[in-house]
């Protein structure tokens, strides 16, 4: 079965021949690691890395504009990031709205020409979508969309007084920045993606960052309405954060998500697995905090078979992720590189 139609299966529910898993390594790992290493762990796992072949050596990434160190970078809507490690996503430093003296001249970017965080030709994903119409399309709005936004551009002590206050300003803060999301949305449509994805952060350690009643108000509204065109058009939709997200997440996928894609034991497999398993599909976030960075290899194929165990089954409904960043032993990532090829399969 083609990648794309497992895909589509496992989202629906539709008996896919195996679990969607991804492997993604952040471009920091490339400095941390061996990188000859690194890359035969990668070529020695072809259904992770299909088609993989190691690049010439030393193998230097483009990295983001937002993830470049000693390098800050305004974005479309006039926040500065900064960073201190090539390849990690930096943070923003300056807000171009921290005083709303300067709200009146402000105005949004422009999504015929730019995504948010730097420029993009869609004329050449139209072309690029049509050149490839068997492989699967992902098309969404950059990380941290809305209301990561908007503590970008206010601050977010400021941004979390303006909810308090209901400051008149933050709706139209608000109207503004859905008004260019609506329009990447509508651009991802035009071109012909398969998936709509949404994907920002609302989780801390312990609870979210903006209370239920919070995100009702101000962030909600805005959820439903860019999902809306895409649900239209009878894509599957893709929301994720990071976080624990326990408190917001019926609201979260009010309005037609078909895939979940939260973070495992900060939630709870558990708690997971009761609310979503034969209900939604969940893109498993595996942890990055505590059993692969200081388990053993036993520890973390334990920690594989209780998910793919608790949340899939033979209908599907469950893809899982794994991002790598530095400082996890290398012997580690092999056994979840190992893990996450052993139990692809575990329903068929």
């Amino acid at each position: 079965m083609e990648q794309k139609e497992n895909y589509l299966r496992a989202v629906r529910f539709e008996r896919p021949d195996y679990i969607p898993m991804v492997f993604a390594i952040n471009d920091a790992c490339y400095n941390a690691y061996p990188q000859e290493e690194l890359f035969a762990l990668m070529e020695s796992h072809p259904k992770l890395f299909p088609g993989f072949t190691a690049p010439p050596l030393p193998y230097r990434p483009n990295y983001a504009r937002v993830a470049r160190k000693d390098a800050p970078y305004r974005d479309d809507f006039g926040c500065l990031w900064e960073t201190t490690v090539d390849g990690i996503t930096g943070t923003v430093t300056k807000h171009p709205l921290a005083d709303w003296s300067a709200f009146d001249s402000y105005r949004a970017p422009d999504p015929d020409v730019c995504m948010g965080i730097g420029p993009i030709d869609w004329q050449q994903i139209r072309r690029d979508i049509a050149a490839t119409p068997n492989l699967l399309h992902m098309g969404g709005l950059r990380h941290g969309h809305t209301f990561l936004q908007l503590c970008d551009i206010r601050g977010y002590q400021n941004l979390m007084f303006d909810m308090a206050d209901e400051e008149p300003r933050l709706f139209q803060l608000i109207e503004l920045i859905e008004h260019f999301n609506l329009g990447i949305i509508q651009h991802y449509l035009a071109c012909g993606v398969d998936v709509m994805t949404y994907g920002e952060d609302l989780g801390m350690q312990v609870g979210p960052m903006l209370s239920p009643d919070q995100f009702r108000r101000f962030i909600k509204p805005s959820y439903q309405k860019l999902i809306r065109p895409a649900k239209e058009k009878g894509l599957p939709i893709h929301m994720h954060s990071d976080g624990d997200i326990r408190t917001l997440v019926d609201d979260i996928i009010d309005g037609g998500v078909e895939i979940i894609n939260l973070q495992d034991l900060v939630n709870g497999i558990d708690w997971i697995a009761n609310r979503f398993a034969g209900k939604i599909c969940v893109d498993l976030d595996i942890d990055r905090q505590k059993v692969t960075r200081f388990g053993t290899p036993k520890d973390i194929e334990a920690l594989i078979r209780k998910e793919v165990t608790a949340i899939g089954s033979k209908q599907g409904g469950l893809m899982m992720i794994y991002g790598l960043y530095p400082d996890i032993p290398l012997e580690n990532v092999k056994a979840l590189m190992d893990a996450m090829e052993n139990y692809m399969g575990y329903f068929d």
